[in-house]
């Protein structure tokens, strides 16, 4: 029987593979090329390595969340243990959001930005629980 905490992990994994797929159009949207044309070429080409490198690690937890979702909601110290991380991960990133980043950008884009917040703040209950969870 499948529990409450693996429907969760489930759809956490379909937002992270929505996250994945969002990043596809985003450097158009955000003009990156544009914006960091005056850039040395080095600096540049860090900048699009770490985001690629965000994307495949997203990417991978979408894949655990598909893959090992009982371990994740519980069913091993190993997948509580990356539960947490997970869970970790996306909190940072919300602090990160609320107060590091453009204001003005964010207000451009309000409704994404919303829609993003409260996409991480689910996956950090979701993973935080299955974390603090017992082992089954």
């Amino acid at each position: 029987m499948t529990s409450l905490a693996q429907h969760a992990i489930c759809a956490a994994g379909f937002v992270h593979a929505g996250i994945v797929v969002a990043n596809i159009p985003l450097p158009g949207r955000l003009r990156v090329r544009e914006k960091l044309a005056g850039v040395p070429d080095f600096i540049r080409q860090i900048f699009y390595v770490h985001w690629l490198y965000i994307v495949i690690v997203v990417g991978l937890f979408a894949a655990l969340c598909f893959r090992f979702t009982a371990e994740l909601a519980g069913a091993s110290s190993l997948g509580r243990f990356l539960s947490a991380f997970i869970a970790a991960f996306w909190l940072l990133r919300i602090i990160l959001q609320l107060f590091y980043y453009d204001r003005e950008i964010r207000y451009d884009n309000r409704f994404l930005d919303f829609l993003y917040l409260v996409s991480l703040a689910l996956m950090v209950v979701i993973f935080g629980a299955s974390a603090l969870s017992p082992v089954r």
